[in-house]
């Protein structure tokens, strides 16, 4: 389905805000125009209401209440109120009434219960922040008590967001970011408190200072009672969750992001949807100690989107759109101005869900907040604003030839999701009957009902199913069952007081002895990940063992290191490196030689930099000459601060010998380099070919067999294509994600996207020129926005290099014809190189593609 395309990009808000023009007046104030909106098909955007800043401020939330009113909240102000307009009507200033409770800076609402309830984030701190209820004290319709429920400390962005029902109609859920701090809650909640950071090697906090001082459990979605007595951690781990949104089935869903400073390291994890199980973690942990998606102590999305700043959540229930749009969860992200419609299916048992995504709304800039659903008219209702920008209201609503007939609400019966909450009764509460039954699901091949079994357990008194977890014979189930007993037995060092009781050695031993016992090259790969995962955690919480038992693990890891696969190998590594194994060193810098991706290499080196055995001259070479390459890799903000902290930790390991053998190396200041020298080496020397697509596509067509899988993952890193491009766990992620490229394009057509890059350019990265008031030109991705200043992005392979322009310096924003890709990616592969970087796109790394079969 493509978007309707416009053929130009007319003045944008930036340069119609009147608030900062010369003589303006209260009617010159204008929203992002519709002439810079694109929507799907069929679709249509009014806009309703452009915000005056200076009395209305800066609008980031909407709800609506039981007589179909809509509510608005000024992210620094106050509440207003209002009815939609008519269908082809704007909405009269007049009509847009002050609420006259005495409550500000309001990031989340929801009409419940009879009253509001309302999540508070002030930034200013002239009001506590936490969850309020606002009620009608006269009767006269309008709410004006106010009742602060809970107090809950924040700060910054990421505090106290979102508030909905749940999907009992019994409660409501609290949303809240990792600038909340941890409120209490009742010992019965879904998620146990043994929690931890639980880093094998020391964290490294983030480069700039931000929430370095912020531990586990991260940000968490509460189950609160309607009184706001009753608290429970419903999930954590989460990093600037502001909504969520339930389905038809009772399922919770949220959008979280990973601190953008972190582009193009390994620990880097896609802006992200989540399926909010009872219970879940979802690894949020500060700085460069974020759990990735393949350790077992953490939950993995249900789809990854790419790089964003989440807002608004909802689904489509009630809209009059077709029936697709109707089921979709539609997601806003504030930075770079997209609404998503993600389309979900049931995984394979039914315990959670697949997704795609859609591209449904978007413009440059269009700094959506947050979205609705009208209960009475169908329409969708959205909002630009926040951090002081221009704030406008705008309806969305179908107009295409399709049926909008209300989709009949029926839920889907799964057996999945079935054991699931079977499993999930058992949580907060001690039960026999919990490992009688969740027991059996320990090796489920679903990780959704594997988690809710593990959950189930460690709820228990630890002394009724210890022996059992040690003495079980079946490997999957004892490797969930060790991961159990690691985190509800052991002691996050990082939550030791000086009372807190010592670490059982003796049960520590037999833990180690179970796991010593276990045959890991037999298990599958996802076992093999948990069991070695499960002992990082009991040696972090139970202490490094004596020599004789670090020998007997160094023996045991030894062999499968280095493995088939980048998960396997950055457990192995760290652990290794953990244990000081005298031959790690060698193992890990001919991967860091052999890797094309910046990321894996980041990982190995990471790691590294803690380890002091087994070093020699050439290997300490080798890692310094590292150094000096990857002062020229590109990242986040704070990614050249982590490329320092990890030197100077494995500066500290020197010898004082080493440091005089290599003190000439160590001053050395590295060159700078562009991304392809710093990768693209072997090149060099090369003539161009002036490569055609028909040429290429002609050869495609027999040329896809027996090719060299190696070299073709070679290729998409000399290429430099990971440096703007996500495929799987590595690359960038300033250009489309290529992971499931394979899915969407034959041969031809990938062909055609590299060859001719500007022939159709992927909307979530399309660039814009900006012409300044001066005649200055500026290309570049929209990424940022705050206040007056609007950020570009001029370089997708260096997704820190931004220009801020200020709106009263802009003429116009008009889209750029021509793709940021450069269009000769290929003139300096030879022909079979090029089949090879094909068959490993459309394989989706796949090394058993057939393509790749000799």
């Amino acid at each position: 389905m493509k978007s309707v395309v416009l053929t130009s990009f007319l003045i944008t808000a930036f340069v119609a805000t009147g608030l900062h023009a010369q003589n303006a007046t209260a009617n010159a104030i204008k929203a992002t125009p519709l002439s810079n909106i694109r929507v799907a098909k069929g679709f249509q955007v009014e806009l309703l209401y452009s915000v005056p800043g200076g009395e209305q401020g800066s609008w980031i939330n909407l709800c609506s209440d039981d007589k179909g009113r809509i509510y608005a909240s000024d992210q620094y102000g106050g509440l207003l109120r209002f009815t939609p307009p008519a269908p082809g009507q704007s909405l009269d200033a007049s009509k847009v009434e002050k609420v006259p409770s005495q409550i500000r800076a309001v990031n989340g609402m929801v009409f419940a219960f009879g009253a509001l309830y309302v999540g508070v984030n002030d930034y200013d701190k002239k009001i506590a922040g936490g969850l309020y209820r606002i009620s009608d004290s006269n009767g006269d319709e309008m709410p004006d008590k106010v009742e602060l429920l809970r107090d809950i400390t924040t700060r910054g962005d990421h505090g106290v967001h979102a508030v909905l029902p749940t999907e009992d109609g019994k409660g409501l859920y609290l949303v809240t970011g990792n600038g909340a701090k941890p409120t209490e809650v009742l010992r019965s909640s879904p998620v146990p408190a043994i929690f931890g950071e639980d880093h094998l090697l020391p964290r490294m906090p983030d480069g700039r200072g931000f929430m370095r001082d912020v531990m586990a459990p991260g940000g968490a979605i509460y189950r609160v009672s309607p009184d706001g007595k009753k608290f429970e951690r419903f999930a954590s781990g989460f990093r600037n969750i502001f909504d969520a949104a339930i389905n038809h089935e009772g399922d919770l869903f949220t959008f979280d992001a990973d601190m953008e400073y972190d582009f193009n390291t390994s620990w880097y994890r896609p802006t992200r949807i989540c399926h909010v199980v009872s219970g879940a973690e979802f690894g949020w942990r500060n700085g460069a100690g974020k759990r990735p998606v393949f350790y077992a102590d953490s939950l993995p999305p249900v789809l990854d989107v790419g790089p964003g700043s989440p807002t608004g959540l909802t689904f489509g229930y009630g809209a009059k759109f077709p029936a697709k749009y109707q089921n979709a969860l539609f997601a806003l992200d504030w930075s770079w101005g997209k609404m998503y419609a993600i389309h979900l299916s049931p995984n394979d048992s039914g315990s959670s869900y697949t997704a795609t995504k859609e591209e449904f709304l978007s413009g440059s800039p269009l700094p959506v907040s947050d979205a609705i659903i009208h209960p009475r008219d169908g329409a969708m209702y959205f909002t630009i604003g926040g951090r002081r920008v221009q704030s406008g209201l705008y309806r969305v609503t179908y107009i295409g030839s399709e049926s909008t007939a209300a989709v009949e609400k029926k839920p889907i019966h799964s057996a999945g999701r079935d054991l699931r909450r079977e499993l999930e009764a058992f949580y907060g509460v001690e039960n026999p009957q919990a490992i009688t039954t969740a027991w059996p699901h320990l090796d489920n091949s679903d990780r959704f009902i594997r988690w809710a079994a593990r959950t189930a357990i460690e709820h228990q008194p630890v002394a009724s199913w210890s022996v059992k977890a040690l003495a079980e014979t079946n490997p999957a189930k004892q490797v969930e069952a060790l991961l159990a007993l690691a985190r509800a037995a052991g002691v996050c060092p990082t939550h030791r007081t000086p009372d807190t009781k010592a670490p059982d050695t003796a049960l520590r031993a037999r833990m180690i002895d179970a796991f010593l016992k276990l045959d890991l090259a037999a298990l599958p790969l996802p076992s093999q990940l948990n069991a070695l995962r499960a002992l990082e955690i009991t040696l972090n919480r139970f202490d490094r063992p004596d020599e004789a038992t670090v020998t007997q693990l160094i023996k045991k890891l030894d062999p499968l290191f280095p493995a088939a696969s980048f998960e396997q190998n950055w457990l192995l590594c760290e652990t290794l490196v953990y244990l000081q194994s005298p031959t790690v060193a060698a193992k890990a810098m001919t991967l860091i030689k052999n890797t094309p991706s910046q990321e894996p290499q980041i990982e190995y080196a990471r790691s590294l930099r803690m380890l002091k055995t087994g070093w020699t001259r050439e290997l300490r070479t080798a890692y310094l000459e590292w150094f000096l390459k990857a002062a020229n890799y590109r990242g986040g903000a704070s990614f050249s601060k982590f490329i320092e902290f990890i030197r100077n930790d494995a500066l500290a390991t020197f010898t004082d010998e080493e440091k005089t053998e290599l003190a000439e190396l160590i001053a050395k200041k590295p060159e700078q380099k562009s991304t392809i020298e710093n990768f693209g080496a072997m090149f060099s020397g090369r003539t161009p070919t002036q490569w055609t697509l028909e040429e290429l596509s002609d050869a495609a067509k027999t040329g896809l067999k027996a090719r060299d899988f190696d070299n073709g993952r070679k290729l998409f890193g000399a290429a430099a294509c990971f440096a703007c491009h996500r495929f799987g766990n590595e690359g960038g992620m300033t250009g489309p994600d290529l992971t499931g490229a394979g899915g969407r394009y034959s041969a031809h057509d990938l062909l055609d996207q590299i060859i001719n890059p500007s022939k159709e350019i992927n909307e979530q990265f399309a660039p814009v020129i900006v012409t300044k008031t001066n005649g200055e030109t500026i290309a570049g991705v929209v990424c940022n926005l705050n206040g007056d200043n609007v950020m570009l992005n001029t370089d997708l392979a260096n997704p820190n290099q931004q220009v801020e322009i200020n709106r009263k310096e802009i003429k116009s924003i008009e889209p750029s014809k021509i793709s940021p890709m450069p269009p000769m990616l290929l003139s300096m592969l030879k022909k079979e190189e090029i089949l090879d970087l094909l068959a490993y796109i459309l394989s989706g790394g796949d090394k058993a593609h057939a393509m790749f079969k000799h």
